[in-house]
């Protein structure tokens, strides 16, 4: 398993190996004896989640669920491609309002690890991508919110994506109040 940094604190991309022959490949995607070999510890997942989104340039996000629920999720794409983005909303953190994106496909195999107390989205670069994500906590509608997708300088490469009523209206991030203080996640 190849394990490399982002640049933001807590936050990884994970590759797992594939083994493969002319009828596929097969692969780990995930090993907590193999990560910890590794180096890295992750918290216990409780959840997982699979979505689909039917059109290309559909964007969900910045997504987060506020303490005592705050995710740290693992993603990866099951069919399609996707540009994957974690932003760094830990109040006093170093690397605070600043983001990470890479391209996660199924192609690629990649990984994304966003710890608790980041901001979570994806803009779909195929039709017909599927996201795959194992979750931290489990899902609770009060602490489910976010932030505006077009208010943290994020690179999407898309200008009018496909967006819910929930991501269209959310706050910007300057006018937003971050739930999160560095240390505690």
């Amino acid at each position: 398993m190849q394990i490399e940094q982002t640049g933001l604190s807590g936050a990884l991309i994970v590759t797992p190996a594939r083994h493969g022959d002319d009828r596929g490949f097969f692969s780990e995607s995930w090993n907590r004896k193999t990560l910890r070999e590794a180096g890295v510890d992750l918290p216990e997942f409780v959840q997982d989640n699979h979505s689909l989104s039917r059109k290309q340039c559909t964007l969900r996000g910045l997504h987060y669920q506020a303490p005592p629920h705050a995710q740290g999720k693992l993603v990866r794409c099951g069919r399609g491609s996707l540009f994957d983005v974690a932003v760094d909303a830990r109040r006093g953190s170093p690397t605070f309002g600043r983001w990470f994106g890479t391209e996660l496909s199924f192609e690629n195999g990649r990984q994304l690890w966003v710890p608790a107390g980041f901001l979570h989205g994806f803009v779909t670069l195929e039709p017909d991508t599927e996201v795959v994500y194992k979750c931290t906590d489990h899902y609770d509608r009060d602490s489910d919110s976010g932030v505006h997708w077009d208010s943290v300088g994020v690179e999407w490469a898309v200008s009018d994506p496909v967006l819910s009523d929930k991501d269209r209206s959310a706050p910007a991030f300057a006018d937003w109040q971050s739930p999160f203080e560095f240390g505690e996640y």
